[in-house]
């Protein structure tokens, strides 16, 4: 009897350098002392906002592994692999996107406004169904993205909602460094157990 192969854990940033705390970083640093594979999207060297580089860079990050993949996104990280996954065709088992943020509604002062967005290509942002099981990871308090705007996201790409509690937008500047629940969700999709409905919150580690 074949078993399944384990897939390659592709870590999505969203616009950040390289952050030693966030939980990204300290989940692909887990994962890989127990022996997964796993490769970071590596952040773009130019303009960050350009988003056809950005799905460039992870499209060339996807052509370099064989077998199936499974995406942990976070922040623009997620609306990366959304538009990615408008345009092209890989073998991805599942994707885990945390926290997306609502890029069709005015952000926070010093994030892009609407105009940049929408002239570097990030709106509108995809609402079909995406072509892989997928969980949204939302927070009650996220001040990128309302519950309301998570939760429609989520539908339009039909993925499960988890519900976080208030976690901000899940980041060290949020106060949340490790995300253990991160490893509980992908074991989930890795296994085709994502039977959670919309709007449900599974029992583990928050924040």
């Amino acid at each position: 009897m074949s078993s399944t192969p384990q897939s390659t854990v592709v870590i999505v940033p969203g616009l950040r350098d390289h952050v030693a705390d966030h939980w990204q970083t300290r989940l692909a640093e887990r994962l890989a002392e127990a022996g997964r594979t796993v490769r970071t999207v590596p952040p773009l060297e130019g303009e960050r906002l350009a988003l056809d580089a950005q799905v460039a860079n992870l499209a060339a990050t996807l052509a370099s592994l064989h077998g199936p993949v499974l995406l942990v996104a976070h922040s623009a990280g997620v609306i990366t692999t959304v538009h990615w996954a408008a345009r092209r065709k890989a073998q991805v088992r599942g994707a885990l996107l945390a926290t997306p943020p609502d890029f069709e509604t005015p952000l926070p002062h010093g994030y892009p406004t609407p105009a940049e967005l929408a002239r570097h290509g990030w709106t509108p942002v995809p609402r079909g169904r995406l072509p892989f099981p997928s969980i949204v990871a939302a927070s009650a308090n996220d001040p990128l993205c309302t519950p309301d705007r998570a939760a429609a996201l989520a539908r339009g790409w039909g993925s499960h909602l988890v519900e976080l509690g208030a976690v901000g937008h899940l980041n060290p500047a949020s106060g949340h460094g490790e995300w253990l629940l991160a490893e509980e969700l992908i074991g989930q999709l890795e296994s085709n157990a994502v039977s959670l409905p919309l709007g449900a919150t599974p029992a583990g580690e928050r924040g």
